[in-house]
C-alpha cells in the first residue's frame, strides 16, 4: 500500500511543479482551436471565393440567336451551357409548327461555335427539318452576330 500512496504522491508534486499562467494559455488555445473553423471546410461551398467567372459562350451568337429566333417563342435558356430552347411558332408563309434548339458551344465568333436542331410538326410530332435548313438557320444567325460585333466595334 505503501508504494501506492509514494506514486500518487509524486504524481501531485509534479503536476504542482507546471506554471499557471502557462496552462492557463494552453487551456485558452485549445478552447478557441474548438470552435474555430478551419480553413478548408464545408462552409467554403457558401463563401465567396473570388472572381466571378463569366460564361464559355459567344456574346455576339447568343445574343443574334435570340434576335432571329425572336418569332418563337422561349421555353429555355441556359446561358452557362449555351442551349436555347424555343417553342412551338410558325414561320410567315408556312403553316407547319416550327421549334428550335441553339447550342453555343465556345466563346468564338465562328461557324464551329453554334450548332441548331430545327424540328417541324407532322403527325403531333417533332420531325427534324433536313440539314440544309438547319444551315440556313446557322447562316442567319452568324449573320446577325457579325452585325453586332461590327456594331460594337464602332
Amino acid at each position: 500500500m505503501r508504494p501506492v500512496w509514494f506514486v500518487l504522491a509524486a504524481c501531485g508534486a509534479l503536476a504542482a511543479c507546471g506554471d499557471p499562467a502557462e496552462q492557463g494559455r494552453r487551456a485558452e488555445q485549445t478552447r478557441k482551436a474548438e470552435y474555430e473553423i478551419p480553413e478548408e471546410s464545408l462552409f467554403d461551398l457558401f463563401r465567396d471565393s473570388g472572381p466571378k467567372v463569366g460564361t464559355a459562350v459567344s456574346g455576339e451568337i447568343w445574343q443574334a440567336s435570340l434576335d432571329t429566333l425572336s418569332f418563337l417563342p422561349l421555353e429555355d435558356i441556359d446561358p452557362f451551357s449555351g442551349v436555347i430552347i424555343t417553342g412551338w411558332g410558325r414561320v410567315a408563309g408556312d403553316p407547319t409548327p416550327f421549334k428550335a434548339t441553339v447550342y453555343v458551344t465556345s466563346p468564338a465568333l465562328d461557324a464551329r461555335s453554334l450548332k441548331v436542331a430545327a424540328f417541324r410538326q407532322q403527325g403531333g410530332r417533332a420531325v427534324p427539318v433536313a440539314e440544309e435548313d438547319n444551315r440556313r438557320l446557322e447562316d442567319a444567325i452568324l449573320t446577325r452576330a457579325r452585325q453586332i460585333r461590327i456594331a460594337e466595334s464602332q
